[in-house]
């Protein structure tokens, strides 16, 4: 296969799978979020992995906001997918839930946006292949990439407000 033809969006994907012990947890009983954000860091890293074929490092993560914790005994299910890729990076949408075995339910805890560079052998960037949505909810998160990508630069200093040309036809009409 060649390592720069476009890949399916799901070509990336990955779900990982963890047990809340109590070495995880904090006073309350509930996973640390600093342990979660490791977690999806990892599974983020190896999505990103699986679609360029290269070691990867983390740039930027989003914000991230707990909507429900998880509690010690449940599981933790992180499914992380790439949703779109630049010259030399890609973003990853993660997704995690709860799951307590005991009552049989599971329950949505938070989702957040990683992006990651590809590196070269010598640790320099590397271009990476294009990513293609396959599904209605794939092609959404592709289209918003580019929104997203710009509000981080903007964030992070790399770009300048009136340059994101994406985000300015938000607010703007024609």
């Amino acid at each position: 296969m060649d390592r720069m033809e476009a890949r399916n969006a799901s070509e990336s994907r990955i779900i990982m799978t963890e047990l809340v012990l109590p070495n995880d947890t904090n006073l309350f009983g509930n996973l640390m979020g600093g342990r979660l954000m490791y977690w999806m860091d990892i599974a983020a890293a190896l999505s990103a992995s699986k679609h360029c074929f290269a070691p990867v490092v983390t740039a930027s993560v989003d914000n991230i906001s707990f909507e429900s914790p998880i509690k010690l005994g449940n599981v933790v299910h992180i499914e992380a997918k790439v949703t779109r890729a630049f010259h030399t990076s890609m973003e990853v949408h993660l997704h995690v839930w709860g799951e307590d075995l005991t009552h049989q339910y599971r329950y949505k805890s938070n989702e957040a946006y990683y992006t990651f560079v590809a590196m070269d052998p010598n640790t320099k960037p590397r271009a990476v292949a294009p990513v293609v949505p396959t599904s209605e909810e794939e092609q959404k998160l592709f289209e918003g990439a580019l929104r997203r990508r710009q509000l981080r630069l903007i964030l992070g200093g790399k770009m300048k407000p009136n340059d994101a040309l994406e985000l300015k036809a938000l607010f703007t009409q024609d």
